[in-house]
Parts: C-alpha cells; sequence; structure tokens
C-alpha cells in the first residue's frame, strides 16, 4: 500500500473535564488511532536546538502525542512537506508508515509520546533521505 502526506492527520483524543484535573486516554485497533499498539516510547530533556527523528519507517505506523510542552512535526513524503505543531495533550498525530518524519522546535521541559503499530524492529528504519525517495518510487 503507498502511502502519502494525505494519511497522515492529527486525531483528537477524548478529554474528560474535571476540576481536579483532565483526563485524556487512547485506544487502540480503530478505536482513536488506525493500529494495535505494540511499543511506546518517550523523548524528554531534549537540548535547545536539537531535533528528534530524521527517518522513516517501512511498515511502522506511529501516533505522536505532545504530553507537555510544544513541538513541531515535519512530515515529508517524497514529493511534499507539511509541518504540524503539537501543543496539546488531548490531541495527536498519525504517522502512516513511508513518511518521513523529523521532531523540532521543542519547548523547555516537552515530553513526547509516540504509539507504535511494531516492535523495535533497526531493519524497518529507512534513515537515508535518498534511498527513502528511492522506496517510494519503487
Amino acid at each position: 500500500m503507498k502511502t502519502s502526506l494525505a494519511d497522515a492527520h492529527i486525531i483528537n483524543l477524548p478529554k474528560i473535564s474535571d476540576p481536579r484535573g483532565n483526563l485524556t486516554f487512547i485506544e487502540g485497533n480503530g478505536r482513536h488511532i488506525p493500529f494495535d499498539i505494540k511499543r511506546a516510547y518517550w523523548i524528554y530533556d531534549v537540548p535547545g536546538g536539537e531535533k528528534r527523528g530524521g527517518h522513516a519507517y517501512r511498515t511502522n505506523e506511529e501516533f505522536i502525542i505532545a504530553l507537555s510542552g510544544s513541538f513541531d512535526v515535519v512530515l515529508d513524503d517524497g514529493s511534499q512537506r507539511q509541518t504540524f505543531s503539537l501543543n496539546r495533550s488531548y490531541f495527536g498525530l498519525y504517522v502512516p508508515s513511508m513518511v518521513w518524519r523529523q521532531l523540532e522546535n521543542f519547548s523547555t521541559n516537552g515530553v513526547t509520546l509516540i504509539l507504535a503499530s511494531t516492535q523495535y524492529a533497526p531493519e524497518d528504519y529507512i534513515r537515508d533521505y535518498d534511498d527513502f525517495v528511492k522506496g517510494k518510487a519503487e
């Protein structure tokens, strides 16, 4: 299945408001995000000016959430590029496979949660942009 930037989109999550503090939750398997969650990881303590990501996945899909603070996710499908700013913990960005992603412009004390459709597999990564573009053309 060929994916493009048009397949990436913001998904609003349930937000239960309460004077004692708000609660948001995520369920996979098509309920809130379109895949079963096989892995979760988080990024934090990112020094000012640093970027994360800079790769694509052959099969892995991701859902990216700003749990605290803010950052930008720059997505590129080989023919177009779009930036999504994440700054609320009750919505996240669905990123399909074969879309190049880079996270940048982290605020101080930002925390990023990433939910993935696969377990960690180094062979699923495409770390060279030129190889990524060639793979999209095939």
